[in-house]
């Protein structure tokens, strides 16, 4: 099924408002996900409304938030989300985080107490267009077993940049420390296809390709993603407050219960390090030495970090955007609980 970027948006909102979510709300969370399918993230994209919807409804996400600002220095501040929607919490505070950076160079804002925020390129997208350098961390629960481990401790623990040029392409790249994010095992199940073996393990700690035998995910570049994603952890859990690894609470055990889940956002202005349009000058140069390069075997050309997403919202507005038919009949029913997610673990389905 193919739709356009509105009727998407709109989709998703209207399901999402016949949760019990205000329209500010539904409509933060929706043009987060729009803007994750748009680019060809559906991970992160309409596949996730289901089980959004599904605990607003039973009240793990609470539908009438009291957000707490604080600044707690003249460049550092906290935003506590009372477990409403994190792509509201997160998109606030990445709004706080560039004023404070106009003003002061740099700014790192916490995010307390949040429910699961989507895409992270989303938000420090919002930071490149005003010029602004930003990268963003967040934690999940725990999914991923530590190199030389048979166990899950970490999540999958996202790292997000983006950067301006001058012109209109933004250097932005999204990453999970999992050699794949969680989304993209449940864009599989829901697709009925098997995954790479390189991607996780089943019970045994054996490398699977069956997408509904997936046990744990693995760290990518081994020791290299372990570290970074205890990095992430850190940085968005112990140094806000907030549980750590293991003890991080479940995306999907008990969908009436909040989260606390932590997010940090570090923004820098250029302008207090360097002449502005020379920096955003150089990154272009940069990008068009890149391309000059010749392509590996295999490849067309060499891609700078967000340029593929790009091209894919450019295609999906020409054609739509494709959606999986069970996800679009869902959105346009009048259906909140479908139940799938009620009483399974963390790697519900």
């Amino acid at each position: 099924m193919r739709v356009s970027k509105e009727e998407l948006f709109n989709l998703m909102k209207d399901k999402l408002q016949k949760a019990g979510l205000k329209e500010d709300a539904a409509s933060d969370i929706s043009d987060v996900l729009t803007f994750a399918d748009h680019r060809g993230i559906h991970s992160h994209g309409a596949v996730r409304v289901e089980y959004y919807a599904e605990r607003i409804a039973k009240g793990g996400i609470t539908n009438d938030p009291d957000y707490k600002f604080e600044k707690t220095g003249p460049s550092t501040a906290i935003l506590d989300g009372d477990n409403g929607p994190g792509h509201q919490v997160a998109k606030q505070g990445m709004e706080k985080a560039i004023e404070m950076a106009r003003e002061n160079g740099v700014a790192v804002v916490g995010m307390t107490n949040i429910s699961h925020s989507g895409a992270l390129g989303y938000f420090v997208e919002k930071a490149a267009e005003q010029d602004m350098v930003a990268i963003s961390v967040c934690q999940s629960d725990p999914m991923v077993v530590p190199f030389g481990g048979t166990e899950p401790y970490f999540g999958t623990n996202p790292i997000a940049f983006s950067a301006p040029t001058n012109d209109e392409r933004i250097i932005t790249f999204d990453m999970a420390t999992t050699v794949q994010a969680w989304g993209k095992v449940l864009d599989a199940r829901s697709k009925g296809n098997d995954i790479p073996d390189t991607w996780a393990v089943n019970d045994k700690g054996e490398p699977t390709t069956n997408s509904r035998d997936v046990h744990a995910l693995v760290p990518v570049a081994g020791p290299k993603g372990y570290g970074l994603m205890m990095m992430v952890d850190i940085l968005s859990g112990s140094l806000l407050g907030l549980p750590h690894g293991v003890h991080v609470s479940s995306m999907y055990k008990d969908l009436s219960a909040g989260r606390q889940l932590g997010q940090l956002h570090i923004v820098i202005n250029p302008a207090h390090f360097t002449d502005v349009t020379a920096f955003k000058k150089q990154l272009s140069v940069m990008l068009d030495e890149l391309k000059e390069q010749a392509p590996a075997p295999g490849f067309t050309e060499v891609n700078y970090p967000g340029e593929r997403g790009k091209m894919r919202a450019e295609k999906y507005d020409a054609d739509g955007i494709e959606i999986v038919d069970e996800i679009y009949d869902y959105l346009v029913s009048d259906d909140i609980h479908y139940d799938r997610y009620h009483g399974k673990n963390r790697f519900a389905e």
